[in-house]
């Protein structure tokens, strides 16, 4: 019975974030879509040629900095060398979205570093909102308050993600270093709370757990502290780790959420069979916190940027013929490219 519930709660959810999604749709947003589904499927059309061609949805870094410092992401650990902390700039986020809201359909308001230490986020997905863009965000929940909250739920945000990868503080700050649970638990209660109030069905609150080998025995417990919140969906996701070829202390031992396999050389190595190919590749893209149009959520360090749209249209910078070559060399082999040998999409 219990399971059932489950699965009855997990397809629900699922149903309100389609009807939610579908709400922003518009025949221009569907014909949009199909064309990048064709131009997907006959990659060989070259998808910069096709100019009338939007992305489906975007990635905008809104800062480039963090207060926690979790061991696995390069703006925790300090792998950028960069001397300044860098938020998007709301003048240029406002252009980017009327160059592409008639056919964008959704905007990710992450990528690296922490959204709420932008002062002008709640701004930001506001006009998103008002433009008929679904919007989206993830957080670590450490800035969430009962004054935020509010706001949050009357902006207009579609979806929250908040990272919790442990039911107790010494397993959770076991990776989230620097982070409280309570305070992370604290916010999502505010915002249950807000939403209930103004009876509202969004944002829609997802806990997202990254399975480890230091916090994988409390999955059950996770179950239920998100019931207890009633948080709308709770999400087990495989970690992503940069140094696994000769094992790590993170690796999960529960095989579905594990990324990586041993090999019978004692080797780890990522788990599947990957394609030529990448849908992300053509459906979207990802703006840094300088401007820079990059490939996806896998280039980190900006090392293939398409171009600039503070010189350029975005639009004419995912087009480029940088962003043409790149394609093409994925199609002939997606391995050639570090990012990629790390991704299982």
């Amino acid at each position: 019975m219990f399971i059932i519930i489950i699965l009855m709660k997990a397809a629900f959810y699922k149903l309100q974030r389609v009807l939610i999604f579908i709400h922003y749709l518009s025949i221009f947003k569907v014909v949009n879509l199909l064309k990048l589904i064709l131009s997907y499927l006959f990659s060989s059309s070259r998808l910069h040629n096709i100019l009338n061609i939007y992305p489906f949805f975007i990635s905008v870094e809104v800062t480039d900095y963090c207060n926690l410092h979790c061991p696995e992401c390069p703006v925790g650990i300090g792998s950028f060398s960069k001397p300044d902390k860098s938020s998007f700039d709301f003048s240029l986020f406002s252009k980017l979205i009327n160059e592409l809201k008639p056919k964008l359909q959704h905007v990710i308001l992450y990528f690296q570093g922490e959204p709420f230490l932008n002062k002008q986020l709640i701004e930001f997905i506001q006009y998103t909102h008002d433009v008929g863009i679904y919007t989206s965000t993830s957080t670590n929940g450490q800035f969430l308050n009962k004054n935020n909250a509010l706001e949050i739920v009357v902006s207009g945000l579609d979806k929250i993600i908040i990272s919790i990868d442990g039911s107790t503080q010494q397993t959770y700050e076991a990776y989230r270093v620097g982070g409280s649970l309570q305070k992370a638990l604290d916010g999502i209660k505010f915002l249950v709370e807000w939403k209930k109030t103004l009876k509202s069905v969004t944002p829609l609150i997802e806990i997202q757990f990254l399975v480890l080998k230091t916090n994988e025995h409390q999955m059950n417990e996770m179950k239920q502290l998100t019931k207890s919140l009633e948080a709308d969906r709770l999400t087990f996701k495989s970690a992503q780790l940069y140094d696994f070829e000769n094992g790590n202390k993170l690796l999960t031992t529960i095989n579905r959420y594990a990324r990586y396999k041993r090999t019978v050389e004692g080797k780890f190595v990522l788990k599947g069979r990957q394609s030529n190919s990448c849908w992300r590749l053509w459906s979207g893209a990802v703006i840094n916190v300088n401007g820079e149009v990059l490939p996806c959520c896998f280039d980190k360090f900006s090392a293939h940027s398409f171009g600039n749209i503070r010189k350029n249209s975005v639009l004419n910078c995912w087009h480029s013929d940088k962003a043409s070559e790149f394609r093409s060399s994925i199609l002939k082999n997606r391995k050639q490219f570090e990012m990629c040998r790390n991704c299982t999409n």
